[in-house]
């Protein structure tokens, strides 16, 4: 279940990756896998985008770390990025923006009234993004696009949100 992370930080090695990402790599069987978007744009044309696998990891602590651990090592013109946890089933779990090095976590929806409302506004958010493009308000339009995509962050899969908003509590 779920193992609190170690307070110490890892030791890197040349690769610039704690020494458990260097199995954990390869282990196709490990439970959880930290993602981030494909932003290849003949993927996103055809509809073939999947989510770029950067590590597994076999408890939830161990992913939000990971998750971190990664964020460190993002630079300021990747951004805004989002990165997301997965089940080995594809169901969401947790996800969080990454800023300056850190990462912020999207507290789950608590329930499906609030996913309703959720999807609503993230539906209406990407609206407005696409007539801000076509004023041609190309930053504003990213920066709508990137809110939607933070809400539509918050919707994990109804198995995981109690699991994952306690994770939150303890990591607190």
């Amino acid at each position: 279940m779920f193992d609190l992370p170690l307070q110490t930080r890892p030791a890197t090695q040349t690769t610039g990756l704690p020494p458990s990402f260097l199995n954990i790599l390869a282990d196709q069987d490990l439970p959880f896998s930290l993602t981030t978007a494909c932003h290849a744009p003949a993927a996103l044309m055809s509809g073939q985008a999947h989510p770029k696998v950067l590590a597994r990891f076999a408890t939830l602590a161990e992913a939000m770390q990971g998750a971190i651990v990664h964020a460190e090592d993002i630079t300021p013109e990747d951004t805004p990025r989002i990165l997301v946890i997965l089940d080995r089933e594809g169901r969401l779990v947790l996800a969080g923006a990454v800023h300056d090095g850190g990462i912020a976590w999207c507290h789950p929806v608590s329930d499906a009234a609030e996913a309703r409302a959720i999807v609503t506004e993230a539906s209406q958010t990407r609206a407005q993004a696409m007539r801000a493009a076509e004023w041609h308000e190309h930053g504003l339009a990213r920066r709508l696009r990137h809110h939607a995509d933070l809400l539509d962050a918050r919707l994990v899969d109804p198995l995981w949100r109690v699991f994952a908003s306690r994770a939150l509590q303890i990591t607190a």
